[in-house]
């Protein structure tokens, strides 16, 4: 009796010392086709996001004024290609901010903020 309480004793203590996962926002990527466009141009790339619970959705934002979004169907993996478009009448030099957001089905999100630069 004292043997089989023991036994239970040291799985259940076992069981308590595993390594649990934690929740965690997504991860996420932003392929580009080139890192500079011209005026105007079409910026075409793949975003990634990656959680294991799963994707919500993801969105890009190209300097505040065109945003796309995907569902991520609670998949695990999301690739998503995207083409926005680049406005005509920007000067070279000019930084265009990226922004890739996703959101997991527990809600955490993650977002990763990079640039294109418009050249002549």
């Amino acid at each position: 009796m004292k043997t089989a309480l023991a036994i239970t004793l040291a799985l259940v203590l076992g069981a308590c010392l595993s390594e649990r996962e934690r929740p965690s926002p997504p991860l996420v990527s932003v392929t580009l086709s080139d890192n500079n466009v011209t005026s105007p141009d079409t910026l075409r790339g793949t975003l990634r996001a990656e959680d294991r619970d799963g994707i919500d959705s993801v969105w890009l934002t190209l300097d505040i004024q065109q945003r796309t979004g995907s569902d991520g169907f609670f998949q695990r993996t999301v690739l998503v290609p995207f083409r926005l478009d680049v406005p005509p009448g920007l000067s070279p030099g000019t930084v265009l901010d990226i922004r890739l957001e996703a959101r997991d089905i527990v809600g955490f999100r993650s977002i990763l903020d990079t640039s294109v630069t418009v050249i002549p």
